[in-house]
């Protein structure tokens, strides 16, 4: 093959240009096999605790609602199903906040006890023989945040709900980008000189007959430095981005983290219903003067609809691991997300450490031929550092690599 491209040689070849191309394109594949091997171990980890940790807060979710039904049904019996609407709607806000939906906690929670109002009013602070029409209820829905009747309860449910969410919602997006990040790096486009430098490591060898001669040391660090520049400029964000998420993991706990606020907002309910009561005759008397007199419709208040037991067994059990599951899930998975700290930083020394490159010491191909050892200068990690790499040209930062940096800068600051 005298128009071969990349694998000439001075001795005759057994390659054709239709070969080498074939082995272009069997580099590319091989590269990118070899890279999605290096992070699978550290991608799984992320995705499946990503996965478990989503699974945690859903399951608390659903546990404070249980515990907030409960206590309506409990104590609060005649206006038990009414109430049950609004309290489904309150925690499916909290759970879509938490999954990343764009909407703000200080609304929900307040949609919530501006519902909660008219059912308080018809059935605690003015019951009658009958029930209070819509109208009346749309008007009292309106004044709640006027008339003030739960007192400064649903402020205080505000605060709470809004401190204890926010961190659990940005540890999951966080854990999102994480994955994000790896792919992205694994699917990378590598430059014309980039494929042909792997190509000439790879199996140039193989045109001369030499199979089983594995690339120099050097020599491969070079090339896969030079074509992992990119990649090695992630790593500082990289070693921010564990960190800040170690440093967020603690605000999942203790009295402001997310499980004592949600398993505790059946109290908070029950002082603000509490203390709607204890205004009672005062607060009749504001109504009258913004809605009017009670206006009536025939009662139809069925008893409590919820189904106390169906849930409770399973999730009972998930209540008492729950503590020391959630701790030390965060423990075991930042004790491992620790080993991956210098993972994108060292890439290319693992790869040629790992697979590709012959042990010290033997025979390697450096190239052109197979020699003792590598002679040419091996240069460092990064962009930088490649403006004096023998074996490829880097230019500039790769953009997509650009914007995953970008993604960790912000999530970072978030």
């Amino acid at each position: 093959g005298v128009d071969l491209q990349v694998c000439t040689s001075k001795n005759p070849t057994c390659c054709t240009k239709k070969m080498e191309e074939r082995y272009q394109t069997a580099v590319k594949q091989d590269i990118q096999q070899v890279l999605q091997t290096s992070s699978a171990t550290l991608k799984f980890l992320i995705s499946h605790n990503a996965a478990a940790f989503q699974e945690t807060f859903e399951m608390l979710i659903r546990l404070a609602e249980n515990y907030t039904n409960t206590l309506f049904c409990n104590a609060y019996r005649s206006m038990a199903a009414e109430a049950t609407v609004h309290v489904q709607e309150f925690f499916t806000d909290v759970g879509l906040f938490l999954f990343g939906a764009d909407i703000s906690t200080e609304e929900f929670v307040n949609r919530f006890f501006d519902t909660l109002f008219p059912v308080v009013y018809n059935h605690v602070i003015n019951p009658g023989p009958t029930d209070i029409s819509l109208e009346y209820a749309e008007c009292l829905r309106v004044a709640r945040r006027d008339i003030r009747p739960f007192g400064n309860i649903p402020e205080k449910a505000i605060g709470q709900v809004g401190r204890s969410l926010l961190p659990s919602r940005t540890f999951l997006q966080a854990l999102n980008l994480g994955i994000e990040v790896i792919n992205t790096t694994d699917h990378l486009h590598f430059s014309r000189d980039c494929s042909r430098a792997l190509l000439r490591m790879q199996y140039c060898p193989h045109c001369q007959g030499l199979t089983l001669s594995k690339p120099c040391m050097g020599y491969c660090l070079n090339i896969l430095r030079g074509c992992l520049a990119d990649v090695a400029e992630v790593d500082p964000h990289w070693r921010g981005y564990i960190q800040s998420l170690e440093e967020l993991s603690g605000a999942l706990n203790g009295a402001q983290g997310i499980e004592h606020v949600l398993l505790n907002f059946h109290s908070l309910v029950h002082d603000a219903l509490v203390q709607a009561r204890l205004n009672g005759p005062g607060l009749s008397e504001q109504v009258n003067k913004i809605c009017g007199p009670p206006v009536r419709k025939p009662k139809q208040s069925p008893g409590c609809s919820f189904d106390q037991n169906r849930d409770n067994q399973g999730l009972k059990m998930f209540s008492r691991d729950r503590e020391e599951t959630l701790t030390n899930r965060r423990k075991e998975f930042f004790s491992q997300l620790q080993l991956h700290r210098a993972f994108f930083g060292g890439l290319a020394d693992q790869l040629c450490g790992n697979e590709l490159a012959a042990a010290d010491g033997l025979p390697c191909w450096d190239g052109e031929g197979v020699v003792r050892s590598y002679t040419h200068r091996v240069v460092g990690s990064g962009i930088k550092a490649q403006s004096a790499n023998p074996e490829v040209k880097v230019k500039g930062t790769d953009p997509v690599i650009s914007q995953i940096i970008d993604k960790l800068k912000h999530v970072i600051q978030v």
